[in-house]
C-alpha cells in the first residue's frame, strides 16, 4: 500500500448528553465513510470516558475536506461546548505497516 495518513483523536468525555452523543458519533461515522479518500476507523473508550479514534485517510487534502465537512463541524462545536472536558488531534504520515 502506497503512503496513507492518520488521524488519532484521543478525548475525554464529559457525565452529560449521553444520548446525544452516542446519536451525532453514529452519524459521524456513518459520514465519515462516505468521504472521498477514507479507508477506516478504529476507536475504543474505556469506563472512565477515555477514548481514542483512528481515522484512516488516502491524502492530507482528503482529511482537510472531512474537517471542514458542515456536519462535521456541528459535532466538533457540540464536542466543545458539551461532550469533552479536553481532545487532542494529532496527524501522522503512515509510512509502514505489517502485521500478524
Amino acid at each position: 500500500m502506497e503512503t496513507y495518513y492518520a488521524v488519532i483523536f484521543t478525548s475525554q468525555r464529559t457525565e452529560h448528553d449521553g444520548e446525544g452523543y452516542g446519536k451525532m458519533a453514529e452519524i459521524i461515522d456513518a459520514l465519515a465513510k462516505q468521504q472521498p479518500g477514507f479507508l477506516r476507523v478504529e476507536s475504543v473508550r474505556d469506563e472512565d470516558g477515555k477514548g481514542i479514534t483512528v481515522s484512516y485517510w488516502e491524502s492530507l487534502e482528503a482529511i482537510q475536506a472531512w474537517k471542514a465537512n458542515a456536519k462535521h463541524l456541528t459535532a466538533q462545536q457540540l464536542g466543545k461546548e458539551k461532550w469533552y472536558t479536553h481532545y487532542q488531534v494529532e496527524i501522522c504520515q503512515v509510512m509502514k505497516e505489517y502485521s500478524f
